[in-house]
């Protein structure tokens, strides 16, 4: 009986962290552009070298 009280309980738990997880990374996720923008700098820092 307790047992599946737990099971339930850690079940949802873990529902909880996933969905943080993914919102977290849409929240956070940088913009193309941005991403664009820092490999042509990096790649002229490699080339003025």
């Amino acid at each position: 009986m307790i047992a599946k009280v737990w099971k339930k309980v850690l079940l949802f738990v873990l529902i909880i962290a996933c969905l943080f997880n993914v919102i977290n990374k849409l929240v956070h996720k940088a913009s193309m552009e941005q991403e664009v923008k820092a490999s042509a700098e990096y790649i002229q820092e490699q080339q003025n070298k």
